[in-house]
């Protein structure tokens, strides 16, 4: 295995790579070409085990090492990782989603650092995209909403930093998609009700992409009862906005005949 040194020179450093990959929200044809190519190259996989669609590990090379890291701490997968990596081995290091967002990559890129481990992200569908396509929504529509603020709710995970919290973020009336919050929906309820009022839509997607895909939308003011009534309590993405109802808005200026466009003709 190659990499680049200070002199810009590849080198020669006998060590694989390790790939991580973002799986897509879960449906396993959502995952990126270039995904599915390096899972197909890679003879060592680990994954999220209850996140990861097992026609999704179909693209893996025949015989290769397939891990579960579902009951793993981070030491274990991480001595995985670079046994692998040592041994010349290509990692193929699934995600749910999206590398970027709530994935724990940051971690173990550190001690990868640390171990000397080269290794490669590769994006991936998030989830709140998935869950808006579901919808049929834009997320930015003009004069409406044009900012998204991608957040959780605080619970006995990882604390949120100071000034991070649905208050804030509620003040700038912008958008919201929230993650890891559907079973603290009416702690969610009760923060934002003085900014968006009971009537802001307000819709629930919960295993977006995948068969037991469900739908629950309604107002800031029912929807918690609307998600104990559907008995959702986990993997789901609520949206918050006057974006989810929008119907009397202008065009976007990106495709108004008033907008001047170069007269050259685009070559071929």
């Amino acid at each position: 295995m190659t990499t680049q040194g200070d002199d810009g020179r590849q080198q020669d450093t006998g060590k694989g790579t390790v790939h991580f990959i973002g799986a897509g929200p879960g449906a396993a044809d959502l995952i990126t070409v270039r995904g599915r190519d390096l899972l197909a190259h890679c003879p060592v996989c680990l994954y999220p085990g209850s996140l990861t669609p097992t026609d999704l590990l179909a693209h893996c090379p025949d015989g290769a090492r397939t891990i579960d890291t579902a009951q793993l701490t981070l030491d274990e997968i991480i001595a995985e990782l670079v046994a692998a990596s040592e041994q010349g081995h290509d990692v193929a290091r699934l995600c749910s989603g999206d590398p970027a967002v709530y994935s724990a990559v940051a971690e173990q890129m550190r001690r990868l650092d640390a171990a000397g481990v080269p290794y490669a992200v590769t994006p991936g569908v998030p989830a709140f995209s998935a869950a808006a396509a579901t919808l049929g929504r834009e997320l930015t529509v003009p004069t409406v909403g044009q900012s998204l603020v991608i957040t959780r709710a605080q619970a006995r995970s990882t604390s949120m930093p100071d000034g991070e919290n649905l208050t804030t973020f509620a003040a700038s009336g912008a958008t919201l998609a929230l993650h890891l919050a559907i079973g603290r929906i009416e702690q969610v309820v009760d923060e934002l009700l003085p900014h968006y009022g009971a009537d802001c839509p307000v819709a629930v997607v919960a295993n977006a992409s995948q068969p037991t895909e469900r739908v629950v939308r309604g107002t800031l003011g029912e929807i918690a009862r609307l998600v104990r009534e559907a008995d959702i309590t986990r993997a789901a993405t609520i949206f918050v906005g006057k974006v989810l109802a929008a119907e009397s808005f202008p065009d976007s200026f990106l495709y108004s005949a008033g907008r001047e466009r170069g007269t050259q003709p685009r070559s071929l």
